[in-house]
C-alpha cells in the first residue's frame, strides 16, 4: 500500500512539474511574441523618422502600411521616391535605431528599379557588437517596379531572446526551485516510508520473539521447581518445549542474517544433483512440530521413482520450509498438498493449502521485502514479511520461476519451477 502511495506521489509531482513547465513555456512564447511585435513597431517608427529626416516620400498621403512591407521574418522593405546618399541613410538610421531601442546590427541595401540591382549596400553593427560580420549573408533581390530600401536584421532572433533574459532566467530559477522542492518532498516521504517499514519490522520482530520467549520462561520456571525431578515425563516435556522454541528462534535469526548478508548480492548457490522427493521429506520433517501442533493433514503426491534435479539443497529446502510454514500458519484446519512433476523441461514443486487465501490486488506485492498481506489484525500471524522475498531470490538464483494461484477463503498454491537442463 505504501509503495503504491509512493509511486502515485512521484507521478503527481512529475505531472505537476510538467504542467508548470508547459505553462512557463506558454508564457515565454507569449513574451517572445510581445517582444517580437515591439521590435517590429520600433523598426517601423525608426523608418518613419528616417522618411521625415531625409524627405524620401514625395506623396505624404501614403500611410506607413502602404510604404513598408515585411517580405520575410528578418526583412523590412520600404519604398523610397528618392534614394538618399549612403552616408546620410546610414547616419539617420543609426540615430533613429538608437532613439527607438533597435539595438541590433542591420544590413541595408538601396535598390534601383531602373538598374534592377542594389546600387549600394552597407552593414551597420550594433553597439558593442559581438556578431561575426563575415557570416552575414548577401541581400536577396526583391524585384519591384519602384526604388526601395531593404533592411536585413541577421541576428534579430538572438536580440529578442536577449531582451527576454529576465523572463528566461526567472523561468529557469523557478523550474530548478520546483525540481528541488519535488526532490525534497520525495526524499522526506521516502524517509517516512522507510521509517514506517522499520517500525513494522520492529513490531513484527517483537511479536515473533515475544511468544517463544514467554513459553521458554514458563517452561524454565517449571523446571526450576524442586519436585520436577520426581516427574520425569513432565521434565522431558518441558525440556522439549524449550528445545523446540530455541531451535525456532535460532532458525529465525539465521534467516535474518542470511537476508542481511545477501541484501545487495546475488544469492550464492552451489548446485548438485539431489532427489527432490527426499528434499521435500526433509522439509516436512523440519515443520513436523508445527504440523502436530496444528493437527494438519499433509498429502504428498510425488513423481514415480527418483526426481533428480540440479539445485542447491540447503537453499531449496529453506524455500520449501518457508512455503510449508505459511501454509500451516494461514490455515485454521490445515490440509496441505505437496505435489511434484515435470512440464516443458522444468521440474515443479507445488505447495497447495486451504488457508485464508490472498486477494488478487495483493499478489503483485507478496514477494517484496517486508511486505505482509493485510489480514485485519497485523499481528494475527507472526513473521517479518521476508519469507516469500527470500523464496523468490532462491528460485531466481536457480534461473527458475514462481507461479501463484489464490482465492480468498479457498486457499493458495505456490508452484516452484526449476529448469531440468
Amino acid at each position: 500500500m505504501r509503495s503504491s502511495i509512493l509511486k502515485w506521489l512521484v507521478l503527481a509531482i512529475t505531472l505537476l512539474i510538467s504542467l508548470i513547465v508547459i505553462v512557463q513555456l506558454y508564457w515565454l512564447k507569449k513574451v517572445y511574441s510581445f517582444e517580437e511585435k515591439q521590435f517590429n513597431n520600433n523598426v517601423v517608427k525608426s523608418i518613419r523618422a528616417v522618411f521625415e529626416d531625409l524627405e524620401m516620400n514625395d506623396n505624404p498621403k501614403l500611410s506607413l502600411r502602404q510604404l513598408i512591407v515585411n517580405p520575410q521574418t528578418d526583412y523590412f522593405l520600404f519604398k523610397a521616391d528618392t534614394i538618399p546618399q549612403k552616408d546620410s541613410l546610414t547616419f539617420y538610421l543609426q540615430r533613429e535605431f538608437s532613439d527607438f531601442d533597435v539595438l541590433t546590427d542591420v544590413k541595408i541595401g538601396a535598390y534601383s528599379s531602373s538598374d534592377g540591382k542594389y546600387i549600394y549596400e552597407e552593414y551597420i553593427p550594433s553597439p558593442a557588437s559581438a556578431y561575426n560580420v563575415q557570416a552575414v549573408s548577401d541581400l536577396p533581390v526583391y524585384s519591384k517596379d519602384f526604388d526601395h530600401i531593404l533592411l536585413y536584421f541577421p541576428h534579430r532572433y538572438k536580440y529578442i531572446l536577449s531582451e527576454m533574459n529576465f523572463w528566461i532566467i526567472s523561468s529557469v530559477v523557478l523550474f530548478l526551485a520546483l525540481i528541488g522542492l519535488a526532490v525534497s518532498l520525495f526524499y522526506f516521504y521516502r524517509q517516512k516510508f522507510l521509517a514506517e517499514i522499520q517500525k513494522d519490522f520492529v513490531n513484527n520482530f517483537t511479536h515473533e520473539f515475544k511468544t517463544p520467549l514467554a513459553v521458554m520462561k514458563i517452561a524454565a520456571d517449571v523446571l526450576a521447581k524442586d519436585n520436577i525431578l520426581r516427574q520425569p515425563e513432565r521434565l522431558n516435556r518441558y525440556a522439549s518445549i524449550i528445545q523446540n522454541q530455541t531451535e525456532h528462534l535460532q532458525g529465525q535469526v539465521e534467516r535474518l542474517l542470511k537476508a542481511s548478508a545477501i541484501e545487495n548480492k546475488k544469492l550464492p548457490i552451489e548446485k548438485e544433483s539431489i532427489d527432490a522427493n527426499q528434499l521435500i521429506e526433509q522439509a516436512l520433517n523440519k515443520v513436523q512440530p508445527l504440523v502436530e501442533q496444528k493437527k494438519a493433514k499433509v498429502e504428498l503426491k510425488s513423481t514415480n521413482g527418483h526426481a533428480n534435479i540440479q539445485a542447491d539443497e540447503a537453499h531449496l529446502e529453506l524455500a520449501l520450509v518457508n512455503l510449508l510454514e505459511n501454509a500451516l500458519k494461514y490455515s485454521d484446519d490445515p490440509h496441505i498438498v505437496v505435489e511434484t512433476g515435470e512440464v516443458d523441461s522444468e521440474f515443479y514443486i507445488s505447495v497447495k493449502d486451504n488457508g485464508i487465501g490472498i486477494e488478487k490486488k495483493y499478489l503483485k506485492n507478496i514477494f517484496k521485502k517486508f511486505y505482509r498481506v493485510p489480514t485485519g489484525n497485523v499481528h494475527n500471524v507472526k513473521g517479518f514479511g521476508m519469507g516469500l522475498n527470500f523464496v523468490k531470490r532462491i528460485i531466481d538464483a536457480h534461473d527458475g520461476k514462481i507461479k501463484v494461484h489464490s482465492l480468498p477463503g479457498i486457499g493458495t498454491e505456490f508452484k516452484l519451477f526449476i529448469p531440468l537442463n
